[in-house]
């Protein structure tokens, strides 16, 4: 096991106390003597796995600034480059490999993943800003990256990655599994008139976000609306449907990157037991939280979710921003903004106190968490 260490920023220039990336500090270990002297990492993996590479990408990187052959052991995790090189020199390597093999060339988000193009072109497919951006293929890594290649293989036809949901998804959509929930007992009045007047109330609601949205959003306030017709959808298929179902309906519609979309599922798909109902849906929101305008409008259809529909939730507040923010939908500086400024742009303006004013026991949480962290980097 790799010995204890502290955190950093992964971008080391960013001197911002809810810079949420953070990364292990990167340690050294020098073993042998004379020609067989060498410079072992013992938390390599543990500094890939937060940069979402393989461990054995960075050792190459150092490889080949320092002129030195490396080797890799990944079953007992052993990372070594040949000859003694100091920690600070490898630091400075590393935010070199940082800067040109993982951070977004657009946003300069580490959240991006490898992708292999068709004409062996090496992209950095940024989740953050949805932008592709094309590593320097003049680097000597990037021979060893493909003949190499990450294990989570796009491709260059704009497609996303193999990830587990998109996985799921792509073999359930050609045949919708029948509702997963179907011995689920609801407490929902599903009788037609109770149906209608719910349908009634929420064309009302979906009318009342467009007016109070963003500019940027061209749909008009028609229920007919791409927006009216999920909205619909989802309280039709309340408690009847899966993530998958739910994100392929957004496909149909072509709004899965409008941040608009976000707050109607949220308000139009969730009930009572949002906590609950959350996990099952969580990849939903991976797919669909890509910026800071989506993290608002989750927010802003959590407000209207709590603070309209189910005031008896808002003591739940806490929990549900937990649970967003545990599935990494969420940033600490958009939730932190968001609880200490009242709105009234989802909602009354006193019914927007009283949900951000919940909201205290899970803004002071995160604040301890960050003392926690300022006093390991101190140690």
């Amino acid at each position: 096991m790799a010995p204890a260490a502290g955190t950093v920023n992964i971008r080391r220039d960013v001197d911002d106390k809810f810079y949420r990336y953070r990364m292990p500090i990167l340690l050294t270990k020098i073993e042998g003597k004379g020609n067989g002297i060498k410079t072992v990492i013992p938390n390599m993996s543990d500094v890939a796995k937060a940069l979402t590479r393989p461990a054995t990408y960075p050792t190459k990187f150092f490889g080949c600034e320092l002129g030195a052959q490396t080797s890799f052991d990944e079953k007992n995790d052993r990372y070594i480059v040949n000859g003694a090189h100091d920690a600070t020199r490898l630091r400075e390597l590393l935010d070199s490999f940082i800067d040109k093999f993982v951070l977004c060339a657009s946003c300069k988000n580490p959240e991006t993943e490898l992708i292999i193009a068709k004409s062996d072109d090496i992209i950095r497919d940024c989740k953050a800003c949805g932008q592709r951006t094309k590593v320097d293929m003049r680097h000597k890594l990037t021979t060893f990256i493909l003949k190499n290649p990450p294990k989570k293989n796009g491709s260059d036809d704009g497609e996303d990655g193999d990830d587990a949901f998109t996985k799921r998804f792509n073999e359930d959509a050609a045949a919708l599994p029948d509702a997963s929930n179907a011995d689920t007992t609801f407490e929902t009045d599903t009788s037609p008139e109770a149906v209608r007047a719910r349908m009634a109330a929420l064309e009302a609601g979906l009318r009342n976000t467009v007016l109070l949205g963003d500019d940027d959003d061209e749909d008009g306030e028609d229920a007919n609306s791409p927006y009216g017709i999920l909205g619909r959808w989802l309280e039709e298929n309340r408690g009847e449907t899966n993530a998958v179902e739910v994100y392929k309906k957004i496909q149909e519609l072509g709004i899965e990157k409008k941040h608009k979309t976000v707050q109607i599922v949220v308000q139009s798909l969730f009930t009572e037991d949002i906590v609950t109902e959350f996990e099952e849906f969580a990849p939903v929101f991976k797919k669909l939280v890509t910026g800071e305008k989506h993290q608002k409008s989750l927010l802003g259809g959590t407000e209207r979710l709590v603070g309209l529909e189910h005031p008896s939730l808002i003591p739940a507040i806490p929990k549900i921003l937990m649970a967003f923010y545990q599935a990494d939908i969420l940033d600490e500086e958009v939730v932190k903004q968001w609880g200490t400024h009242v709105s009234k742009k989802y909602v009354d303006r006193d019914t927007s106190k009283k949900v951000r004013k919940a909201s205290d026991p899970f803004l002071k949480w995160l604040d301890e968490a960050d003392d926690d962290d300022d006093e390991d980097d101190d140690e």
